[in-house]
């Protein structure tokens, strides 16, 4: 992330060329960022760390400010859950067609079922001018990063694994094999999540409370950051050129 103090004296030329520079794009495309707001949000975690908790509280109390990235799925509804709202539930064959359309920035298998976020659900949550809230998975955290999203990570990290034991078993929508493979899959994702630089913030959700506190302060500052930042570049960046 790159910050620019208000007070900092630095030409026209050199602030605009060398933020240029810095994301590897050219003035077209630096509009086009600004333009599509401000940067996504991705939250990641093990199934039963508390993600939707926190997100819910965070969707409630910022109810303009952020949309939701609606995933792509081949699992099964589970209860409650509504197509579209939730998830895009396809099967198989379809989500591997729009796979081979290129129509995804990132997906996944997980417990043998495929997962996936699309372009047009990202777009169509900026095109509302909302902060893009994506709740993926290790693998999709990864190829994400390699993209050009340029989002705001952020990993939600259980009390333990025995924690998370005991509230995938409150669900009561797991069998015992399914079970054990969320809690190995969950041993992976708390160790690549843990690693320094993975995540530019890890919350471990000991008390929901807390957590949500450090999850919407991050947020917020972040936002705020941006929002000055591209105020600050758009004002030099318009001022005259003086050779």
């Amino acid at each position: 992330m790159f910050v620019i103090q208000s007070g900092a004296s630095i030409s026209r030329y050199r602030l605009c060329g060398k933020l240029r520079n810095f994301f590897f794009i050219s003035s077209s495309a630096y509009s086009k960022m600004v333009k599509q707001g401000p940067r996504p949000l991705v939250i990641c975690g093990p199934s039963g760390s508390g993600k939707s908790t926190l997100l819910k509280r965070l969707f409630k109390e910022f109810p303009e400010t952020f949309g939701f990235s609606v995933s792509h799925t081949t699992r099964k509804p589970r209860p409650g859950e509504e197509d579209g709202i939730h998830y895009h539930f396809v099967s198989v064959d379809e989500m591997q067609a729009a796979i081979e359309r290129n129509e995804f920035l990132e997906t996944a298998t997980f417990s043998g079922n495929m997962y996936g976020t699309s372009k047009r659900a990202v777009q169509s949550v900026q095109a509302m001018g909302k902060v893009c809230v994506l709740d993926i998975e290790i693998e999709g955290v990864k190829q994400i990063k390699n993209s050009d999203l340029n989002p705001l990570l952020v990993f939600i990290k259980p009390p333990s694994i025995e924690e998370l034991e005991k509230r995938l078993r409150g669900r009561k929508t797991e069998t015992e094999e399914s079970l054990q493979k969320r809690l190995n899959t969950a041993k992976v994702e708390i160790e690549y999540g843990s690693i320094p630089g993975n995540f530019h913030i890890i919350i471990h959700n000991l008390q929901v409370k807390k957590a949500y506190e450090e999850l919407r302060d991050f947020v917020v500052k972040e936002l705020e950051t941006q929002r000055e930042e591209v105020s600050f570049i758009i004002k030099e960046c318009n001022k005259p050129h003086h050779s």
